[in-house]
Protein backbone atom coordinates (compact mmCIF):
# COMPACT_ATOMS: atom_id res chain seq x y z
CA UNK A 1 0.00 0.00 0.00
CA UNK A 2 1.81 3.03 -1.01
CA UNK A 3 0.59 5.88 0.80
CA UNK A 4 2.82 8.25 -0.97
CA UNK A 5 0.84 7.80 -4.37
CA UNK A 6 -2.70 8.45 -2.25
CA UNK A 7 -1.48 11.54 -0.84
CA UNK A 8 -0.55 12.67 -4.72
CA UNK A 9 -3.72 12.08 -5.80
CA UNK A 10 -5.05 14.58 -3.26
CA UNK A 11 -2.49 16.77 -4.34
CA UNK A 12 -3.47 16.84 -8.13
CA UNK A 13 -6.78 18.02 -7.18
CA UNK A 14 -5.84 20.49 -4.51
CA UNK A 15 -3.36 22.03 -7.46
CA UNK A 16 -5.66 21.47 -9.97
CA UNK A 17 -3.10 19.91 -12.06
CA UNK A 18 -0.59 22.76 -11.72
CA UNK A 19 2.13 20.63 -10.76
CA UNK A 20 2.67 17.30 -12.81
CA UNK A 21 2.04 14.04 -11.09
CA UNK A 22 5.40 12.90 -11.01
CA UNK A 23 7.12 15.98 -10.17
CA UNK A 24 4.79 15.84 -6.71
CA UNK A 25 6.02 12.24 -6.18
CA UNK A 26 9.76 13.29 -5.88
CA UNK A 27 8.67 16.17 -4.21
CA UNK A 28 7.68 14.34 -1.14
CA UNK A 29 9.34 14.10 2.28
CA UNK A 30 9.58 12.51 4.66
CA UNK A 31 10.38 14.62 7.97
CA UNK A 32 13.27 14.12 10.23
CA UNK A 33 11.64 13.72 13.26
CA UNK A 34 8.19 11.97 13.93
CA UNK A 35 6.51 14.57 15.74
CA UNK A 36 6.46 16.38 12.18
CA UNK A 37 4.13 14.00 10.83
CA UNK A 38 4.67 11.06 8.06
CA UNK A 39 4.85 12.50 5.10
CA UNK A 40 5.64 16.01 4.02
CA UNK A 41 4.99 18.11 1.04
CA UNK A 42 7.52 21.44 0.26
CA UNK A 43 5.77 24.52 -1.40
CA UNK A 44 8.69 26.51 -2.33
CA UNK A 45 8.71 26.00 -5.81
CA UNK A 46 5.29 27.00 -5.58
CA UNK A 47 6.08 30.42 -4.52
CA UNK A 48 7.05 31.21 -8.23
CA UNK A 49 3.73 30.34 -9.26
CA UNK A 50 1.73 31.66 -7.30
CA UNK A 51 3.22 34.75 -6.14
CA UNK A 52 2.84 33.94 -2.17
CA UNK A 53 5.02 33.13 0.44
CA UNK A 54 5.59 29.32 0.98
CA UNK A 55 3.90 29.11 4.37
CA UNK A 56 0.48 30.71 3.06
CA UNK A 57 0.57 28.28 0.66
CA UNK A 58 0.98 25.46 2.98
CA UNK A 59 -1.82 26.67 4.72
CA UNK A 60 -4.13 27.31 1.81
CA UNK A 61 -3.23 23.53 0.59
CA UNK A 62 -3.49 22.54 3.96
CA UNK A 63 -7.21 23.24 4.88
CA UNK A 64 -8.04 22.16 1.84
CA UNK A 65 -7.19 18.14 2.16
CA UNK A 66 -9.98 16.17 3.66
CA UNK A 67 -9.74 12.32 2.79
CA UNK A 68 -10.03 9.39 5.90
CA UNK A 69 -6.39 8.42 5.40
CA UNK A 70 -4.80 11.66 7.42
CA UNK A 71 -5.36 11.89 10.62
CA UNK A 72 -4.40 15.35 10.61
CA UNK A 73 -2.86 18.22 8.26
CA UNK A 74 -0.51 21.09 9.07
CA UNK A 75 1.27 23.43 7.52
CA UNK A 76 4.45 24.43 9.44
CA UNK A 77 6.95 26.63 7.74
CA UNK A 78 6.36 26.28 4.28
CA UNK A 79 5.52 22.28 3.89
CA UNK A 80 2.68 20.77 4.57
CA UNK A 81 2.54 17.84 6.92
CA UNK A 82 0.17 15.16 7.32
CA UNK A 83 -0.24 12.37 10.23
CA UNK A 84 -2.05 9.28 8.77
CA UNK A 85 -4.80 7.82 10.22
CA UNK A 86 -2.85 5.16 12.50
CA UNK A 87 -5.41 2.51 12.84
CA UNK A 88 -6.46 2.86 9.50
CA UNK A 89 -3.08 2.02 7.70
CA UNK A 90 -2.33 -0.48 10.01
CA UNK A 91 -5.21 -2.56 8.96
CA UNK A 92 -4.57 -2.05 5.33
CA UNK A 93 -0.37 -2.70 5.52
CA UNK A 94 -0.90 -5.47 7.74
CA UNK A 95 -3.98 -7.34 5.71
CA UNK A 96 -2.13 -6.66 2.69
CA UNK A 97 1.04 -8.40 3.96
CA UNK A 98 -1.28 -11.36 5.66
CA UNK A 99 -2.68 -12.01 2.08
CA UNK A 100 0.28 -11.51 -0.34
CA UNK A 101 3.03 -13.22 2.20
CA UNK A 102 6.17 -13.68 0.40
CA UNK A 103 4.47 -11.57 -2.56
CA UNK A 104 4.50 -8.41 -0.60
CA UNK A 105 6.23 -5.50 -2.57
CA UNK A 106 6.45 -7.42 -5.65
CA UNK A 107 6.00 -4.86 -8.56
CA UNK A 108 5.42 -5.61 -11.74
CA UNK A 109 7.60 -2.70 -13.20
CA UNK A 110 9.98 -4.66 -15.46
CA UNK A 111 7.01 -5.87 -17.09
CA UNK A 112 8.39 -9.21 -17.16
CA UNK A 113 11.19 -8.24 -20.01
CA UNK A 114 14.77 -10.15 -19.71
CA UNK A 115 17.38 -8.46 -17.58
CA UNK A 116 21.21 -10.61 -18.41
CA UNK A 117 22.93 -9.94 -15.27
CA UNK A 118 26.80 -10.32 -15.82
CA UNK A 119 28.43 -11.10 -12.31
CA UNK A 120 30.99 -12.63 -10.86
CA UNK A 121 33.19 -13.70 -13.55
CA UNK A 122 36.17 -14.95 -11.49
CA UNK A 123 39.84 -15.98 -14.05
CA UNK A 124 40.00 -19.71 -13.90
CA UNK A 125 43.08 -21.40 -12.49
CA UNK A 126 43.29 -18.42 -9.84
CA UNK A 127 41.87 -18.61 -6.58
CA UNK A 128 38.51 -17.35 -5.73
CA UNK A 129 39.86 -14.07 -2.89
CA UNK A 130 37.83 -11.82 -1.07
CA UNK A 131 38.45 -9.75 -4.21
CA UNK A 132 35.51 -11.40 -6.13
CA UNK A 133 33.14 -11.62 -2.93
CA UNK A 134 32.15 -8.04 -4.38
CA UNK A 135 30.87 -8.79 -7.63
CA UNK A 136 29.56 -12.25 -6.08
CA UNK A 137 27.13 -11.33 -3.70
CA UNK A 138 26.25 -7.76 -5.81
CA UNK A 139 25.10 -9.29 -8.62
CA UNK A 140 23.56 -12.38 -7.09
CA UNK A 141 21.84 -10.00 -5.14
CA UNK A 142 20.58 -7.65 -7.97
CA UNK A 143 19.31 -10.44 -9.63
CA UNK A 144 16.96 -11.04 -7.16
CA UNK A 145 15.83 -7.80 -6.50
CA UNK A 146 15.25 -7.90 -10.47
CA UNK A 147 13.09 -10.53 -10.30
CA UNK A 148 10.91 -8.58 -7.40
CA UNK A 149 11.26 -5.56 -9.30
CA UNK A 150 9.21 -7.63 -12.74
CA UNK A 151 12.06 -8.62 -15.18
CA UNK A 152 13.00 -12.22 -15.79
CA UNK A 153 16.92 -12.22 -14.96
CA UNK A 154 19.40 -14.56 -16.48
CA UNK A 155 22.25 -14.90 -14.41
CA UNK A 156 25.77 -14.97 -16.37
CA UNK A 157 29.06 -16.21 -15.51
CA UNK A 158 31.47 -14.35 -17.39
CA UNK A 159 34.29 -17.13 -16.67
CA UNK A 160 37.96 -15.03 -17.28
CA UNK A 161 39.47 -18.70 -19.09
CA UNK A 162 41.34 -16.89 -21.79
CA UNK A 163 44.21 -14.04 -22.51
CA UNK A 164 47.97 -14.02 -21.80
CA UNK A 165 47.72 -15.36 -18.26
CA UNK A 166 47.73 -18.92 -19.60
CA UNK A 167 50.24 -18.46 -21.88
CA UNK A 168 52.55 -17.67 -18.44
CA UNK A 169 50.41 -20.18 -16.51
CA UNK A 170 51.86 -22.98 -18.91
CA UNK A 171 54.72 -21.36 -19.20
CA UNK A 172 55.02 -21.42 -15.67
CA UNK A 173 53.49 -25.34 -15.06
CA UNK A 174 56.69 -26.97 -18.01
CA UNK A 175 59.30 -24.90 -16.13
CA UNK A 176 58.33 -25.97 -12.22
CA UNK A 177 55.02 -27.59 -12.28
CA UNK A 178 54.72 -31.09 -10.89
CA UNK A 179 51.04 -32.94 -11.90
CA UNK A 180 50.32 -34.74 -8.75
CA UNK A 181 50.48 -31.32 -6.54
CA UNK A 182 48.33 -30.11 -8.74
CA UNK A 183 45.93 -32.59 -8.78
CA UNK A 184 46.34 -32.74 -5.40
CA UNK A 185 45.63 -28.96 -4.34
CA UNK A 186 44.76 -27.38 -8.04
CA UNK A 187 44.13 -23.95 -7.05
CA UNK A 188 46.70 -23.61 -4.12
CA UNK A 189 49.25 -24.83 -6.53
CA UNK A 190 48.80 -23.03 -9.72
CA UNK A 191 48.14 -19.43 -8.19
CA UNK A 192 52.28 -20.44 -6.80
CA UNK A 193 53.14 -21.23 -10.38
CA UNK A 194 51.65 -17.64 -11.43
CA UNK A 195 53.32 -16.09 -8.97
CA UNK A 196 56.47 -17.57 -9.36
CA UNK A 197 55.93 -16.53 -13.02
CA UNK A 198 55.86 -13.10 -12.10
CA UNK A 199 58.86 -12.91 -9.83
CA UNK A 200 60.84 -14.33 -12.12
CA UNK A 201 59.98 -12.37 -14.97
CA UNK A 202 60.77 -9.25 -12.87
CA UNK A 203 64.71 -10.60 -12.93
CA UNK A 204 63.99 -11.83 -16.67
CA UNK A 205 61.49 -10.44 -18.64
CA UNK A 206 62.17 -12.75 -21.62
CA UNK A 207 59.70 -14.92 -19.75
CA UNK A 208 56.79 -12.18 -21.00
CA UNK A 209 57.81 -13.26 -24.63
CA UNK A 210 57.45 -17.05 -23.75
CA UNK A 211 54.52 -16.18 -22.03
CA UNK A 212 52.87 -14.45 -25.54
CA UNK A 213 54.29 -17.19 -27.55
CA UNK A 214 52.58 -20.24 -25.31
CA UNK A 215 49.15 -17.87 -25.52
CA UNK A 216 49.45 -17.65 -29.29
CA UNK A 217 49.92 -21.41 -30.09
CA UNK A 218 46.43 -21.40 -27.65
CA UNK A 219 44.60 -18.95 -30.07
CA UNK A 220 46.00 -21.34 -33.10
CA UNK A 221 45.07 -24.52 -31.26
CA UNK A 222 48.07 -25.88 -30.54
CA UNK A 223 47.35 -29.40 -28.68
CA UNK A 224 49.17 -29.14 -25.75
CA UNK A 225 48.03 -25.82 -25.29
CA UNK A 226 44.62 -26.85 -25.22
CA UNK A 227 44.96 -29.72 -23.29
CA UNK A 228 47.02 -27.96 -20.20
CA UNK A 229 44.37 -24.88 -20.57
CA UNK A 230 41.25 -27.50 -20.46
CA UNK A 231 42.16 -29.15 -17.54
CA UNK A 232 43.54 -25.87 -15.82
CA UNK A 233 39.65 -24.81 -16.47
CA UNK A 234 37.82 -28.10 -15.17
CA UNK A 235 39.97 -28.34 -11.66
CA UNK A 236 39.18 -24.40 -11.19
CA UNK A 237 35.47 -24.93 -11.66
CA UNK A 238 35.03 -27.53 -9.72
CA UNK A 239 36.70 -25.29 -6.72
CA UNK A 240 34.71 -22.83 -8.03
CA UNK A 241 31.37 -24.55 -7.79
CA UNK A 242 31.91 -25.64 -3.94
CA UNK A 243 31.66 -22.11 -3.08
CA UNK A 244 28.70 -20.84 -5.07
CA UNK A 245 26.82 -23.80 -3.40
CA UNK A 246 28.37 -22.63 -0.05
CA UNK A 247 26.69 -19.33 -0.88
CA UNK A 248 23.44 -20.88 -2.46
CA UNK A 249 24.24 -19.00 -6.18
CA UNK A 250 23.47 -20.32 -9.15
CA UNK A 251 24.03 -19.24 -12.35
CA UNK A 252 21.93 -19.55 -15.92
CA UNK A 253 25.78 -19.79 -18.18
CA UNK A 254 29.26 -19.99 -17.35
CA UNK A 255 30.17 -19.43 -21.50
CA UNK A 256 33.17 -17.77 -20.47
CA UNK A 257 36.13 -15.65 -22.68
CA UNK A 258 36.25 -18.43 -24.92
CA UNK A 259 33.49 -19.20 -25.71
CA UNK A 260 33.82 -15.76 -28.06
CA UNK A 261 36.84 -17.00 -29.90
CA UNK A 262 34.32 -18.28 -33.14
CA UNK A 263 32.45 -15.17 -32.89
CA UNK A 264 34.82 -12.46 -33.16
CA UNK A 265 35.62 -12.40 -36.62
CA UNK A 266 32.05 -11.42 -37.22
CA UNK A 267 32.36 -8.47 -34.93
CA UNK A 268 35.67 -7.40 -37.11
CA UNK A 269 33.06 -7.59 -40.33
CA UNK A 270 30.37 -5.73 -38.94
CA UNK A 271 32.96 -3.33 -38.19
CA UNK A 272 34.75 -2.78 -41.45
CA UNK A 273 31.39 -3.37 -43.67
CA UNK A 274 30.35 -0.20 -41.45
CA UNK A 275 33.88 1.92 -42.01
CA UNK A 276 34.51 1.72 -38.16
CA UNK A 277 37.36 0.19 -38.22
CA UNK A 278 41.35 2.55 -38.75
CA UNK A 279 44.62 1.68 -38.70
CA UNK A 280 46.77 3.10 -35.71
CA UNK A 281 50.33 1.85 -35.73
CA UNK A 282 49.85 -0.90 -37.41
CA UNK A 283 46.87 -2.31 -34.69
CA UNK A 284 43.16 -2.05 -35.87
CA UNK A 285 40.55 0.85 -33.89
CA UNK A 286 37.74 2.26 -33.50
CA UNK A 287 37.64 5.93 -33.04
CA UNK A 288 35.26 7.20 -30.97
CA UNK A 289 33.76 10.28 -29.36
CA UNK A 290 36.64 13.26 -28.23
CA UNK A 291 36.34 12.60 -24.65
CA UNK A 292 37.36 8.77 -25.10
CA UNK A 293 40.32 7.36 -26.09
CA UNK A 294 40.05 5.12 -29.57
CA UNK A 295 38.68 1.60 -29.08
CA UNK A 296 41.68 -1.20 -29.75
CA UNK A 297 39.78 -4.41 -31.55
CA UNK A 298 43.03 -6.01 -33.37
CA UNK A 299 46.71 -5.91 -32.05
CA UNK A 300 49.42 -5.35 -34.89
CA UNK A 301 50.37 -9.32 -34.41
CA UNK A 302 46.40 -9.79 -35.14
CA UNK A 303 45.44 -11.28 -31.88
CA UNK A 304 41.96 -9.99 -30.94
CA UNK A 305 41.59 -7.90 -27.44
CA UNK A 306 39.27 -7.79 -24.52
CA UNK A 307 37.01 -5.45 -26.21
CA UNK A 308 36.31 -7.23 -29.33
CA UNK A 309 35.30 -10.17 -27.25
CA UNK A 310 33.21 -8.11 -25.29
CA UNK A 311 31.44 -6.55 -28.48
CA UNK A 312 30.69 -10.51 -29.33
CA UNK A 313 28.96 -11.73 -26.17
CA UNK A 314 27.08 -8.28 -26.14
CA UNK A 315 25.44 -9.24 -29.21
CA UNK A 316 25.29 -13.04 -28.91
CA UNK A 317 23.03 -12.32 -25.50
CA UNK A 318 20.59 -9.62 -27.20
CA UNK A 319 20.65 -12.53 -30.12
CA UNK A 320 19.66 -14.87 -27.80
CA UNK A 321 18.14 -13.01 -24.83
CA UNK A 322 16.62 -10.31 -26.48
CA UNK A 323 17.45 -8.29 -23.10
CA UNK A 324 15.82 -5.03 -22.37
CA UNK A 325 18.49 -4.49 -19.71
CA UNK A 326 22.07 -5.90 -20.12
CA UNK A 327 24.10 -5.77 -16.68
CA UNK A 328 27.75 -5.78 -15.63
CA UNK A 329 28.69 -5.91 -12.27
CA UNK A 330 32.33 -5.02 -12.60
CA UNK A 331 35.07 -2.87 -10.65
CA UNK A 332 35.08 0.80 -10.57
CA UNK A 333 38.54 0.10 -12.54
CA UNK A 334 36.73 -1.00 -15.60
CA UNK A 335 34.82 2.49 -16.38
CA UNK A 336 36.85 3.23 -19.06
CA UNK A 337 36.56 -0.03 -21.20
CA UNK A 338 32.58 -0.52 -20.40
CA UNK A 339 32.24 3.70 -22.22
CA UNK A 340 34.18 2.74 -25.26
CA UNK A 341 32.35 -1.21 -25.45
CA UNK A 342 29.02 0.91 -25.35
CA UNK A 343 30.48 3.84 -27.49
CA UNK A 344 31.31 1.36 -30.10
CA UNK A 345 27.77 -0.80 -30.12
CA UNK A 346 26.18 2.51 -30.48
CA UNK A 347 28.22 3.15 -33.95
CA UNK A 348 27.36 -0.40 -35.01
CA UNK A 349 23.67 1.15 -35.04
CA UNK A 350 22.62 -1.54 -32.22
CA UNK A 351 19.61 1.00 -30.56
CA UNK A 352 19.28 -1.39 -27.56
CA UNK A 353 23.00 -0.74 -26.28
CA UNK A 354 20.74 1.78 -24.44
CA UNK A 355 19.61 -1.04 -22.02
CA UNK A 356 23.00 -1.88 -21.69
CA UNK A 357 24.90 -0.83 -17.77
CA UNK A 358 28.11 -0.92 -15.83
CA UNK A 359 27.11 -1.16 -12.59
CA UNK A 360 30.61 -0.16 -11.11
CA UNK A 361 31.84 -0.96 -7.03
CA UNK A 362 34.70 -0.02 -4.65
CA UNK A 363 37.45 -2.41 -4.10
CA UNK A 364 37.90 -4.50 -0.49
CA UNK A 365 41.04 -3.26 0.97
CA UNK A 366 43.81 -5.24 2.94
CA UNK A 367 45.59 -2.57 5.33
CA UNK A 368 44.19 0.13 3.05
CA UNK A 369 46.00 -1.79 -0.33
CA UNK A 370 44.37 -3.63 -3.36
CA UNK A 371 44.61 -7.02 -2.87
CA UNK A 372 46.55 -8.45 -5.52
CA UNK A 373 46.82 -12.43 -7.03
CA UNK A 374 50.05 -11.40 -8.94
CA UNK A 375 51.91 -10.51 -5.91
CA UNK A 376 50.25 -13.47 -3.68
CA UNK A 377 48.37 -11.22 -1.02
CA UNK A 378 45.37 -12.80 -1.36
CA UNK A 379 42.90 -13.47 1.12
CA UNK A 380 40.53 -16.26 0.13
CA UNK A 381 36.99 -16.67 0.19
CA UNK A 382 36.55 -20.10 1.11
CA UNK A 383 38.62 -19.48 3.78
CA UNK A 384 36.75 -16.76 5.56
CA UNK A 385 33.34 -18.38 4.66
CA UNK A 386 34.80 -21.47 6.82
CA UNK A 387 36.13 -19.11 9.55
CA UNK A 388 32.50 -17.16 9.59
CA UNK A 389 31.02 -20.59 10.25
CA UNK A 390 32.90 -21.88 12.92
CA UNK A 391 32.78 -18.58 14.34
CA UNK A 392 29.05 -19.08 14.27
CA UNK A 393 29.07 -22.44 15.76
CA UNK A 394 31.37 -21.19 18.85
CA UNK A 395 28.32 -18.59 19.93
CA UNK A 396 25.44 -20.96 19.04
CA UNK A 397 27.34 -23.63 21.57
CA UNK A 398 27.76 -20.92 23.82
CA UNK A 399 24.17 -19.08 23.95
CA UNK A 400 22.10 -21.83 22.95
CA UNK A 401 24.03 -25.14 23.23
CA UNK A 402 19.90 -27.19 23.18
CA UNK A 403 19.70 -25.71 19.45
CA UNK A 404 19.00 -29.10 17.41
CA UNK A 405 19.79 -27.71 13.69
CA UNK A 406 23.30 -26.35 14.74
CA UNK A 407 25.48 -26.84 11.82
CA UNK A 408 23.06 -25.95 9.53
CA UNK A 409 22.03 -22.48 11.45
CA UNK A 410 25.74 -21.74 12.17
CA UNK A 411 26.41 -22.12 7.85
CA UNK A 412 23.26 -19.66 7.43
CA UNK A 413 24.48 -17.39 9.73
CA UNK A 414 28.70 -17.34 9.05
CA UNK A 415 27.70 -17.06 5.51
CA UNK A 416 25.31 -14.44 6.14
CA UNK A 417 27.94 -12.32 8.45
CA UNK A 418 29.76 -12.07 5.25
CA UNK A 419 27.25 -11.26 2.70
CA UNK A 420 25.49 -8.67 4.63
CA UNK A 421 29.31 -6.80 5.54
CA UNK A 422 29.28 -6.24 1.85
CA UNK A 423 25.63 -5.47 1.00
CA UNK A 424 25.41 -3.00 3.66
CA UNK A 425 27.81 -0.61 2.24
CA UNK A 426 26.83 1.55 -0.73
CA UNK A 427 28.59 -0.68 -3.98
CA UNK A 428 30.37 2.10 -4.94
CA UNK A 429 32.71 2.63 -1.76
CA UNK A 430 35.61 0.74 -1.05
CA UNK A 431 35.62 -1.43 2.24
CA UNK A 432 38.13 -2.54 4.12
CA UNK A 433 38.10 -6.40 4.93
CA UNK A 434 38.19 -7.46 8.56
CA UNK A 435 36.99 -11.05 9.67
CA UNK A 436 36.54 -8.78 13.20
CA UNK A 437 33.48 -6.37 12.02
CA UNK A 438 32.53 -9.13 9.20
CA UNK A 439 31.78 -11.84 12.01
CA UNK A 440 30.03 -9.51 14.63
CA UNK A 441 26.97 -11.09 16.47
CA UNK A 442 25.41 -7.51 17.14
CA UNK A 443 25.04 -4.17 15.42
CA UNK A 444 24.53 -3.41 12.23
CA UNK A 445 25.07 -7.02 11.03
CA UNK A 446 23.40 -9.75 9.38
CA UNK A 447 23.22 -12.05 12.23
CA UNK A 448 21.28 -9.26 14.17
CA UNK A 449 18.70 -9.20 11.01
CA UNK A 450 18.64 -13.21 11.23
CA UNK A 451 18.84 -12.94 15.30
CA UNK A 452 15.07 -10.22 14.75
CA UNK A 453 14.05 -13.14 12.27
CA UNK A 454 14.07 -16.20 14.68
CA UNK A 455 13.10 -13.83 17.77
CA UNK A 456 10.09 -13.24 15.89
CA UNK A 457 9.50 -16.83 14.12
CA UNK A 458 10.02 -17.89 18.61
CA UNK A 459 7.30 -15.34 19.56
CA UNK A 460 4.89 -16.73 17.21
CA UNK A 461 5.81 -20.67 18.56
CA UNK A 462 5.10 -19.37 21.78
CA UNK A 463 1.87 -17.26 21.54
CA UNK A 464 0.18 -20.44 18.89
CA UNK A 465 -0.16 -17.88 16.64
CA UNK A 466 -2.87 -18.66 14.30
CA UNK A 467 -2.71 -17.02 10.59
CA UNK A 468 -6.26 -15.51 10.28
CA UNK A 469 -7.83 -12.33 9.75
CA UNK A 470 -7.71 -10.74 12.98
CA UNK A 471 -8.86 -7.28 14.60
CA UNK A 472 -6.15 -5.44 14.58
CA UNK A 473 -5.74 -3.55 17.57
CA UNK A 474 -2.51 -1.49 17.32
CA UNK A 475 -0.40 -0.26 20.12
CA UNK A 476 0.68 3.33 19.37
CA UNK A 477 4.38 1.81 20.21
CA UNK A 478 3.25 -0.10 16.88
CA UNK A 479 3.55 2.72 14.47
CA UNK A 480 7.47 3.07 13.73
CA UNK A 481 7.46 -0.96 12.74
CA UNK A 482 4.18 -0.23 10.56
CA UNK A 483 5.56 2.64 8.34
CA UNK A 484 8.83 0.47 8.40
CA UNK A 485 6.60 -2.40 6.89
CA UNK A 486 4.97 0.40 4.48
CA UNK A 487 7.69 1.31 3.09
CA UNK A 488 9.29 -1.91 1.51
CA UNK A 489 7.83 -1.93 -1.90
CA UNK A 490 9.14 1.64 -1.97
CA UNK A 491 12.71 0.36 -0.68
CA UNK A 492 12.66 -2.74 -3.92
CA UNK A 493 11.82 -0.10 -6.13
CA UNK A 494 14.79 2.22 -5.07
CA UNK A 495 17.38 -0.74 -4.55
CA UNK A 496 16.56 -2.36 -8.03
CA UNK A 497 16.06 1.84 -9.87
CA UNK A 498 19.77 2.56 -8.27
CA UNK A 499 21.16 -1.08 -8.64
CA UNK A 500 21.65 -0.97 -5.29
CA UNK A 501 21.49 -3.79 -2.77
CA UNK A 502 22.66 -1.44 0.55
CA UNK A 503 18.68 -0.08 0.45
CA UNK A 504 17.62 -3.26 1.13
CA UNK A 505 20.50 -4.29 3.98
CA UNK A 506 19.51 -0.78 5.53
CA UNK A 507 15.75 -1.79 5.52
CA UNK A 508 16.33 -4.70 7.37
CA UNK A 509 18.25 -2.89 9.93
CA UNK A 510 15.71 0.11 10.46
CA UNK A 511 12.71 -3.00 10.49
CA UNK A 512 14.85 -5.13 12.72
CA UNK A 513 15.28 -1.96 15.17
CA UNK A 514 11.56 -0.54 14.92
CA UNK A 515 10.30 -4.40 15.67
CA UNK A 516 12.88 -4.89 18.71
CA UNK A 517 12.21 -1.51 20.66
CA UNK A 518 8.45 -2.37 20.10
CA UNK A 519 9.32 -5.98 21.97
CA UNK A 520 11.47 -4.21 24.49
CA UNK A 521 8.39 -2.24 25.10
CA UNK A 522 5.20 -3.65 24.89
CA UNK A 523 4.61 -7.38 26.71
CA UNK A 524 3.31 -9.16 23.19
CA UNK A 525 1.69 -12.41 24.90
CA UNK A 526 0.54 -11.37 28.26
CA UNK A 527 -3.18 -10.06 27.23
CA UNK A 528 -4.78 -12.66 25.82
CA UNK A 529 -7.53 -9.99 24.33
CA UNK A 530 -4.56 -8.49 22.53
CA UNK A 531 -2.05 -11.16 21.68
CA UNK A 532 -2.98 -12.59 18.46
CA UNK A 533 -3.32 -9.10 17.19
CA UNK A 534 0.18 -8.34 18.20
CA UNK A 535 1.39 -11.37 17.20
CA UNK A 536 -0.26 -10.48 13.84
CA UNK A 537 2.16 -7.57 13.82
CA UNK A 538 4.90 -9.84 14.80
CA UNK A 539 3.49 -12.54 11.86
CA UNK A 540 3.82 -9.65 9.08
CA UNK A 541 7.55 -8.41 10.44
CA UNK A 542 8.83 -12.01 10.23
CA UNK A 543 7.60 -12.57 6.65
CA UNK A 544 9.26 -8.81 5.41
CA UNK A 545 12.27 -9.75 7.58
CA UNK A 546 12.66 -13.12 6.01
CA UNK A 547 11.64 -11.80 2.11
CA UNK A 548 14.16 -8.71 2.72
CA UNK A 549 16.89 -11.72 3.60
CA UNK A 550 16.36 -13.65 0.34
CA UNK A 551 16.54 -10.15 -1.79
CA UNK A 552 20.49 -10.20 -0.33
CA UNK A 553 21.05 -13.46 -0.93
CA UNK A 554 20.66 -14.76 2.78
CA UNK A 555 18.69 -17.59 5.04
CA UNK A 556 16.55 -16.63 7.86
CA UNK A 557 16.86 -18.70 10.38
CA UNK A 558 13.75 -20.05 12.63
CA UNK A 559 15.58 -20.62 15.53
CA UNK A 560 19.30 -19.32 17.10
Amino acid sequence: MNFKNEFVDVLVQVLDGQLERNQLLKMIEKPRFQDMGDMAFPCFELAKLYRKSPQSIAIEIAEKIETPLFEKVEAVGGYVNVFLNKREVSQKVLNEILSEKEEYGKLTLGNDQIVTIDFSSPNIAKPFSMGHLRSTVIGNSLALIAEKYGFRPVRINHLGDWGTQFGKLIVAYKMWGNEERVKENPIKELLKLYVQFHEEAEKNPELNDKGREWFKKLEDGDEEALSLWEWFKEESLQEFSKLYQMLGITFDSYHGEAFYNDKMDRVVEILEEKNLLEESKGAQVVQLAEDLPPCLIKKSDGTTLYATRDLAAAIYRQETYHFAQSLYVVGNEQTLHFKQLFSVLDKMGYSWHAGMVHIPFGMILKDGKKMSTRKGKVVLLGEVIDEAIQLALNDILEKNPGLTAKDEVAHQVGTGAVIFHDLKNYRQNDIEFSLKDMLRFEGETGPYVQYTHARAASLLRKGNYQDSEHALMIDDEAWPVITALMSFPDVIKRAFEGYDPSQIAKFLIELSKAFNKYYASVRILDDEVQKQARLTLVYSVKVVLKEGLRLLGMAAPEEM
